[in-house]
């Protein structure tokens, strides 16, 4: 699947006829999600974030554009955010399946369409920059709208696209792709813009122009300002008030989270704040936010608290959560706000079913789920026994020198559980698209030709999904030994549980790919190389996993009762 990310900025957030205008207009583009509308009445600024194919996303941006042109009159904005257009500025992002260079290329088709079509002077920054100094969005949109008049008339301020002319109405909009960016805004006690500026000053990788003993500011030999460079990479800062919130706040862009990550940025405003005798109250984060940074967030202060970081997505995320304030000022959803969640399929997973509702089914008379689900979700356990085992060693008195081996134990057990318990689904999936491909039609030579391909597609994948689920119940024993060997006594019962489970999934997740093998046609060359080349794998894994799982029973049981036989 191909996603891209789209981030248009309208200045418009007080009206919200125009505002869902716009929106609407997006919306009615096909193959196209339109996650979040997020409207500033003090900025007069409205952030959406659409996601879809790339096709798809292109055109609805266009629609948004031209709907802003016509419906937003920039001789009277005023806000508190920076601008120069109506539509002011429009990333491309790439999400999956497509490069930076997809997205550079999107942002050149749109821009020239906005030009041609709507008379809108367009300029491309970011990775679609066709100049150095037009990389970023400040230098472009240095003097906001009011300065364009004088900036037009300079032919080094030639647009990449559109009328070399000052549009009066729309302004000019700036086009582009970029890695993706983080919107955050970190609320204070106080309404003072001039602390909040102070504070932004500070932190932004741009800095502050210096000063001499007597206050003036330092010039180079060219007369340009000499800057102080800010505590933070790749951060762009600036402090104002919200009358709404009846708070000040830095409002920041992190461009590039892998520099400086949230919670890096979050403790740098919380470093400086206090300095100024301003306290941090919270934040907010304005659009969506990857999951990364958010999961890594959480182990920051899982960290700080001297705690182990192996724990759920779920955990993490709270944590996150309760320590950046993000829910001050409103709920924080996490299936609303996390890029990687609003785009999931909105499907009936077996996974977010209870227990016993997932037992019943497994009852049920229906083919699937069956011993492959099972097989996955056992394997799952055995890891979570794991990451469990790992957890409480952690804490434990006494086993201090244990710390980073556990935390890291546990960290990897819950990525080996989190793919298992996925393949829990992919497994009746897998089932499924088997009986998808036999309902194809087969009326002609052409139909039976691509139902027959199907078929063996289908087989072929149905019989890699078990192997993947013994290949990484198999890959638990690494973590299961060290939990027997090193990890908390009075958990050795639990760690002896995680073997057993995981031999259950790594065997039964076996007889899964056996019969699945036994139904291609051993007389094709082809799929026999493959039935060979399958059974021996599987066969390889079993065997070790056989091995592995009986030197663990016989320690946890030497261990539990030295006089228990063995045999």
């Amino acid at each position: 699947m191909q996603l891209v990310e789209c981030v248009p900025n309208f200045s418009e957030g007080r009206d919200e006829r125009i505002i869902n205008a716009i929106a609407d207009a997006m919306r009615k583009v096909s193959g196209v999600s339109l996650l979040d509308v997020d409207p500033g009445v003090s900025t007069n600024r409205t952030v959406m974030t659409l996601v879809g194919g790339p096709e798809a996303v292109v055109e609805a941006a266009f629609q948004g554009i031209a709907c802003a042109a016509s419906l937003i009159d920039m001789r009277k904005h005023t806000g508190e955010h920076p601008r120069m257009g109506a539509t002011d500025v429009c990333p491309f992002v790439p999400v999956a399946g497509v490069t930076m260079a997809d997205c550079v290329k999107l942002a050149e088709k749109l821009g020239e369409r906005v030009g041609k079509e709507l008379g809108i002077p367009v300029y491309l920054y970011g990775e679609a920059a066709r100049k150095e100094e037009r990389k970023s969005l400040a230098d472009i949109r240095k003097g906001e709208y009011e300065a364009l008049p004088e900036k037009m008339n300079d032919a080094g301020f030639k647009p990449d696209f559109g009328p070399a002319s000052f549009n009066a109405g729309a302004g000019a909009t700036v086009i582009g792709a970029r890695q993706f960016l983080i919107a955050y805004n970190v609320n204070l006690n106080t309404k003072s813009k001039k602390l909040a500026n102070e504070i932004a000053l500070t932190i932004r990788e741009a800095g502050r122009s210096k000063r001499n003993a007597e206050g003036a500011i330092e010039r180079d030999a060219e007369g340009k300002p000499v800057m102080v460079a800010g505590t933070l990479k790749s951060c762009r800062a600036v402090g104002w008030t919200v009358d709404e919130y009846r708070r000040a706040q830095v409002s920041i862009n992190l461009i590039d989270p892998s520099v400086t990550s949230l919670h890096h940025a979050f403790d740098e405003v919380v470093r400086v704040a206090d300095g100024l005798g301003i306290r941090v109250t919270g934040s907010e984060i304005v659009g969506l936010v990857p999951l990364g940074p958010m999961l890594e967030a959480g182990r920051h202060y899982l960290k700080k608290q001297n705690r182990c970081t192996g724990v759920s997505e779920e955990e993490l995320l709270e944590i996150a959560v309760q320590s950046l304030g993000l829910a001050e000022l409103a709920p924080f959803e996490p299936k609303k706000k996390i890029i990687e969640y609003t785009v999931a399929p909105q499907a009936v997973n077996l996974r977010d079913m209870t227990v016993s509702a997932f037992i019943d089914e497994l009852a049920s008379e229906s083919a699937a789920p069956g011993g492959g689900s099972v097989a996955a979700l056992a394997g799952a356990t055995a890891a979570a026994l794991t990451s469990m085992v790992a957890c409480l060693t952690f804490d434990k008195k006494g086993f201090e020198a244990q710390k980073p081996v556990m935390n890291e134990l546990a960290e990897h057990a819950q990525k080996l559980k989190a793919e298992l318990v996925r393949a829990v689904d992919d497994d009746k999936n897998a089932f499924n698209s088997i009986i998808d491909a036999r309902r194809m039609p087969k009326g002609n030579s052409e139909e039976i030709a691509r139902r027959d391909q199907a078929i063996l597609d289908a087989n072929k994948h149905a019989t890699l999904v078990p192997l993947r689920v013994m290949k990484v119940s198999a890959s638990t024993f690494d973590l299961i030994e060290t939990a027997v060997e090193k990890g908390n006594p009075n958990s050795l019962s639990d760690a002896g549980v995680a073997g057993l489970m995981a031999l259950a999934a790594t065997e039964g997740a076996y007889y899964n790919v056996l019969i699945n093998l036994d139904g291609f046609d051993k007389a094709d060359k082809g799929q026999s190389e493959f039935v060979k080349a399958t059974e021996k794998e599987a066969g390889d894994v079993m065997e070790k996993a056989r091995q592995r799982a009986e030197k663990v029973r016989k320690t946890v049981l030497q261990r539990l009762s030295p006089q228990v036989s063995l045999a």
